[in-house]
C-alpha cells in the first residue's frame, strides 16, 4: 500500500488506500476538497464518506437523510444509545458522536477484514462510546437488550444488494424488541422501476409500525431511476413536518411520503416474511459510473 505525507490543506499528494476485505476490493480515496476526507468504495460501489476533521460533515444524499433523522429523533444535543446495522467507515455512528456527545452506540459490520482497515486508516475518536462488532446484522442485532436502543439504523449491502434476511417482518420483529418505546428505525432502501422492492419492504414496515415516513428523490419515488430512500418507522409520532423541510433544502432535494400517500404507494403490496424474503435489486452499472 503506497502513499504520501500531504503538506497543504487538501490531499492533493496522499494516494488511494487498496486492500483486500471479506467483501471485495476495498479503496480508501482521498478527497481533494477536504484535508482529511476519504471515501470508501467496495468493488467500484461508493459506501461511505468521512471527514475526521468534521464529523458532522455528511457527503452522500442518502446520509445526509439519515443526519435528519439524527437531529429530530431526540431534542438537539441529547445522548442517544442507538445500533448500527452495516458499518462502513462508521460514518453515522461519528456523526451521532459529535452531534450528540456521551452517546453509547454499537456498530455491527460483518466483514471483519473492512473493520481492521477503517480502524487502522480512520480511527474513531478515543472518546466516543462505540463498540464496534464484527457480526451478521441480524446475529448482532439479536444480541442487542430488549428496549435499548433509541434508534436502530440498517444500512446494510453486500455485493450492492441488501441480504434478504434484513429484509423480512421477522427482521422488523427483533427490531422493535431491541428498541425503546417511542424509539426509531431508520433504513437505506435501494430499488429503481419497478420499484416492486421499495413497495414491499414499505407495506413490511406498516405491518409492524404504526407511523411512517419515505425520503427520497422525487425521481426514485416515480420509478425514473434507480436510487437510495430513507424509511422512517416508529409508534411514536414522526416530525413529518421538520423531515420535509429538511429534505426539501438539502443540495440534492428530497421528498418526503406519509400516511395514506405512503400505503397508497405500496400498490397493494404484501408484508415480506423470511420465506418468501429475497435480496434487494442490483444497481444497474451506470449507477456507479
Amino acid at each position: 500500500m503506497g502513499r504520501t505525507r500531504s503538506s497543504g490543506r487538501h490531499q492533493s499528494s496522499v494516494e488511494a488506500v487498496v486492500e483486500r476485505v471479506d467483501g471485495g476490493l476495498a479503496r480508501l480515496v482521498p478527497d481533494r476538497e477536504r484535508a482529511r476526507g476519504w471515501t470508501l468504495l467496495i468493488d467500484g460501489a461508493p459506501q461511505s464518506h468521512v471527514d475526521l476533521d468534521d464529523p458532522a460533515y455528511l457527503s452522500f444524499e442518502y446520509q445526509r437523510r439519515f443526519g435528519h433523522v439524527v437531529d429530530l429523533v431526540a431534542p438537539p444535543g441529547k445522548p442517544l444509545q442507538a445500533v448500527h446495522l452495516g458499518g462502513g467507515a462508521f460514518t453515522l455512528a461519528r456523526y451521532v458522536a459529535a452531534t450528540r456527545p456521551r452517546s453509547t452506540q454499537q456498530v455491527v459490520e460483518r466483514d471483519a477484514a473492512l473493520v481492521r482497515l477503517v480502524r487502522r486508516e480512520l480511527p474513531l475518536d478515543a472518546r466516543a462510546r462505540i463498540r464496534v462488532r464484527s457480526a451478521d446484522a441480524r446475529e448482532g442485532l439479536a444480541k442487542v437488550p430488549d428496549g435499548w436502543a433509541g434508534l436502530v439504523v440498517a444500512d446494510v449491502f453486500s455485493g450492492a444488494r441488501t441480504p434478504a434476511h434484513l429484509t423480512s417482518a421477522e427482521f422488523l420483529d427483533d427490531v422493535r424488541r431491541a428498541l425503546a418505546p417511542g424509539g426509531v428505525y431508520a433504513a437505506n432502501l435501494a430499488d429503481g422501476p419497478p420499484l416492486a422492492h421499495l413497495r414491499g419492504q414499505i407495506a413490511t414496515a406498516a405491518a409492524r409500525f404504526a407511523e411512517l415516513a419515505l425520503i427520497a428523490d422525487p425521481a426514485v419515488l416515480r420509478g425514473k431511476r434507480f436510487g437510495n430512500a430513507v424509511l422512517v418507522a416508529s409508534d411514536a409520532p414522526l416530525p413529518i413536518a421538520e423531515l420535509t423541510r429538511r429534505a426539501a433544502s438539502d443540495p440534492h432535494p428530497g421528498r418526503v411520503q406519509h400516511g395514506r400517500d405512503l400505503i397508497d404507494f405500496t400498490g397493494g403490496a404484501a408484508p415480506v416474511t423470511d420465506r418468501a424474503a429475497v435480496a434487494s435489486p442490483a444497481p444497474p452499472a451506470s449507477v456507479f459510473r
